[in-house]
């Protein structure tokens, strides 16, 4: 039984899967993830380093902006804020774009994308992930909805400026916290030096 539950979400037993841009081909064997934009050093990392680095395992709930929840999910994989001190991210850094092997990508503020349990999720409840929730690597910000954890996560890129991504493009919220049911554009956010684009 859950003790709480974000405004607008019903749990569910299972994932429902989506693949906006289809379900990529992946070579773990050439696959790499790599660190780039506003840093003092770029980073690359194949699926074999990115194994040996996990430094964090927990059970968090994942929740989707069309308002369904999967309850105690265990994860497993590397902090973010840690690739991100590997890095040296520098201060000028105010967003965070994901990419993924598919084309999508997704944008966060870089404060949620360096909270403490933000990860570049490689493990799910003991196994690693399968393709449909995004092998070989996806991130994982448990307070924000499951569209910004882009499956099949390929760069990670420190910005200065804000750009849309594949749903943002299309209305959906720039950062998109859970429990302030940030779904849409114009929901109570706003941030220095964000450009927005007309909801679609």
């Amino acid at each position: 039984m859950q003790e709480q539950i974000p405004p607008g979400q019903k749990y569910v037993k299972k994932f429902i899967y989506y693949a906006a841009l289809g379900v990529p081909d992946v070579d773990v064997n050439t696959y790499k993830l790599k660190i780039f934009g506003e840093v003092e050093k770029k980073l690359e990392f194949s699926y074999e380093e990115l194994l040996k680095m996990i430094d964090v395992e927990y059970t968090k709930d994942f929740h989707c902006v069309t308002g369904w929840s999967v309850a105690g999910v265990k994860w497993e994989g590397v902090k973010i804020k840690t690739l991100a001190e590997m890095a040296k991210v520098k201060d000028s850094a105010k967003w965070v774009i994901f990419y993924s092997l598919d084309g999508y990508t997704s944008v966060v503020p870089v404060e949620d994308a360096l909270s403490e349990d933000s990860i570049v999720a490689l493990k799910m409840n003991g196994k690693p992930l399968d393709i449909k929730s995004g092998f070989p690597a996806r991130p994982f910000i448990p307070h924000l909805y499951g569209w910004k954890s882009a499956k099949w996560l390929t760069a990670i890129q420190f910005t200065t400026e804000y750009q849309d991504g594949f749903w943002e493009e299309r209305g959906y919220h720039e950062r998109g916290n859970v429990w302030e049911e940030e779904r849409f554009k114009g929901k109570g956010f706003s941030h220095s030096g964000l450009k927005r684009r007309p909801i679609l």
